[in-house]
């Protein structure tokens, strides 16, 4: 039992899930009423548990041990402890829903630095907006009205060409504007993403629509939403110094399947090699490449670090991996990989 001020602070992030160890659940409480620090902090964090709907599994702790109202122990225990997920959204949806929810667990720790240098060639301002950009080839095609002024893109500009020029509009836009207030217009739009029948309805989400050049199914395109959330909220946190953790391991399945199957569209006339992700729980295998030929080498990673790659956070030579066989032929997958980012 603790009853003085900083052992309390260390305890806020497991009254916010409502982890509290016997007698703690009495004194926390107790010292929250009568300190007002204390008591914003521990309403800033349970705003956050308020956007994740599950409970702690059998003896889940509290990660991380002494918490102190950092980033680190806030999403630690909201995105690990509990498990992710809105209420009336449908497992395909859910993924992204955890992953705005990661975001907005960090957006208090950029107050005063939003200037940082993130990735690119943005600051944090300018990574906010651009995810305003990016879930907008999304929610416009669901029926969200878009929130910001059109550009203004030639019917024949290429996709790639228009996704940059659309975000290089919006990251000019939002840079007129007050960081909250970008802020806003994404939440306002994730929250308008996660309401659409299709983040709710499987069967719905089934249709195939083309969002940047990419034809797949509205339930894929949430994923895609979710990996471009998580990669971003991902980049902040490393600029700021704050460990973000990953997606949940169901969530993190999903982002490892979407990559694969388009990774291995990619891969189809290539000398065919063996890949295998190593899980925490699980391992899975694919062959990539032409099924004409014997496999030619073997090639392992990390489900985290295989997602980091399709997103571009790491060179291919530099990911960590495993690989027996043909280098050259494991090489060509990872280069292939790192060649699918846009983020």
């Amino acid at each position: 039992m603790t009853n003085d001020h900083d052992g309390v602070r260390e305890l806020l992030a497991a009254w916010a899930v409502g982890a509290l160890p016997p007698g703690d659940d009495r004194t926390v409480p107790l010292h929250l009423a009568g300190c007002e620090t204390c008591a914003a902090e521990a309403e800033r964090l349970r705003d956050t548990v308020r956007l994740l709907d599950g409970t702690p599994g059998p003896g889940a702790a509290v990660p991380g041990g002494s918490v102190n109202g950092s980033v680190d122990g806030v999403l630690a225990t909201a995105l690990r402890a509990r498990r992710p997920r809105v209420p009336e959204v449908a497992p395909h949806a859910a993924p992204y829903a955890a992953a705005v929810a990661g975001l907005q667990a960090l957006v208090p720790e950029l107050d005063g630095r939003w200037g940082t240098p993130v990735v690119h060639d943005w600051d944090a301002h300018a990574t906010v907006a651009h995810l305003v950009a990016a879930d907008e080839h999304l929610a416009v095609p669901l029926g969200v009205d878009a929130r910001l002024p059109a550009s203004h893109i030639p019917e024949e500009t290429s996709a790639g060409d228009a996704w940059a020029r659309r975000t290089a509009d919006v990251i000019a836009h939002e840079h007129g504007r007050t960081p909250e207030e970008t802020v806003a217009t994404w939440a306002a739009q994730a929250a308008a993403l996660l309401a659409t029948p299709e983040a709710r309805d499987p069967e719905l989400a089934a249709r195939a629509v083309t969002v940047m050049g990419l034809r797949l199914p509205v339930a894929d395109h949430f994923v895609v939403r979710a990996f471009e959330a998580w990669i971003h909220t991902d980049d902040l946190g490393r600029a700021l110094g704050l460990p973000v953790p990953p997606p949940p391991d169901e969530h993190l399945e999903r982002l490892v399947r979407l990559a694969v199957r388009i990774l291995g569209l990619a891969l189809k006339d290539a000398p065919p090699v063996l890949f295998e992700i190593t899980g925490p729980t699980t391992d899975t295998t694919w062959v990539f490449g032409s099924d004409a030929e014997p496999v030619t080498a073997e090639l392992t990673l990390d489900p985290v670090d295989f997602c980091l790659l399709v997103g571009g956070r790491y060179a291919p030579e530099e990911v960590p991996r495993g690989i027996t066989g043909d280098e050259a032929a494991a090489r060509n997958v990872l280069e292939r990989a790192a060649s699918l980012a846009w983020l």
